[in-house]
């Protein structure tokens, strides 16, 4: 083993944790941000509910 190889490995650990940390973040991006979109433009007192009337089959 040589001496350089131990600080070569803690900087490669490091950017990968980093890289981990990042990839998580993007990941709860990803499945937050349609939720929370859909939650904010989904209202119960939105106008257009109450203007078109649902129809329904009799099947």
């Amino acid at each position: 083993m040589q001496p350089g190889s131990r600080v070569h490995y803690s900087s490669e650990r490091t950017a990968h944790k980093l890289a981990d940390i990042l990839g998580s973040l993007i990941a709860l991006l990803t499945l937050m941000l349609p939720i929370v979109t859909i939650a904010h433009y989904s209202s119960a007192n939105s106008p257009l509910q109450s203007s078109y009337p649902i129809l329904r089959s009799r099947y």
